[in-house]
């Protein structure tokens, strides 16, 4: 008797060049806050880090140089691009309005909210392990499942295009904060607030949360003035 092969269902390898799989290591390890902004960018460095020739790493930084991560300093090279407290301001007061639409349309359209549970879970687990990228991960993903459970295609897109530095910014403050678990406490309220209906408290606490960057020193963020 012949046997009919069986189809399976494993995924193809696809073929991603050494310069974009260079870029991605770099522009995590830029925001998740392992390469602090201002840290210098040093070609010959990196490619002996990561065990690549340079012209890879010369790519990737140019990659890097197009998202905003990376700029040339005059006379010094390249560096992780530096963050003003204007940019943080300007950045946080548009997501503390971004956030707070989405609650506000979540609670009118009586959204499911359960999967911000799994987000806010996974925080604790990252705080008991003190693992700071893991909850990094998490309270990206909380945030970006808000905005995307408001169902407003234009904010996800807007939200989308300040991933990068929100993700930063958010990983700089969350570095800052030896108390992990603290950083994980602030969300259960939020969903709390959510899921009671109570649109005031709601937003009151997301404002709250949002605002709490400015409330850590800048020398602490690798802020410039």
């Amino acid at each position: 008797m012949v046997m009919e092969p069986q189809a399976t269902e494993i995924t193809k390898i696809e073929s991603v060049p050494l310069r974009v799989s260079v870029a991605d290591i770099i522009r995590q390890a830029i925001i998740n806050g392992s390469m602090r902004p201002g840290t210098p960018v040093v070609e010959m460095a990196l490619a002996e880090q990561l065990n690549v020739s340079r012209a890879p790493v010369r790519e990737a930084i140019q990659i890097l140089e197009a998202d905003g991560l990376i700029e040339s300093e005059p006379y010094k090279g390249k560096r992780v691009k530096p963050l003003t407290l204007k940019e943080v301001e300007e950045l946080y007061s548009l997501r503390e309005q971004f956030e707070a639409f989405a609650i506000r349309r979540v609670i009118e359209r009586e959204v499911d909210v359960s999967e911000l549970h799994t987000h806010s879970d996974a925080m604790f687990q990252a705080a008991e392990r003190n693992d700071l990228a893991a909850l990094n991960v998490a309270d990206e993903a909380f945030h970006r499942s808000l905005i995307r459970l408001a169902d407003h295609g234009l904010m996800l897109g807007f939200w989308d295009n300040l991933y990068l530095r929100i993700r930063q910014i958010m990983a700089l403050r969350n570095s800052a904060n030896r108390d992990l678990r603290a950083v994980a406490q602030n969300h259960p309220p939020i969903i709390a607030a959510i899921e009671k209906r109570d649109m005031i408290l709601a937003i009151s606490l997301i404002s709250d949360h949002t605002r709490s960057a400015s409330q850590i020193a800048p020398e602490e963020l690798g802020l410039t003035p």
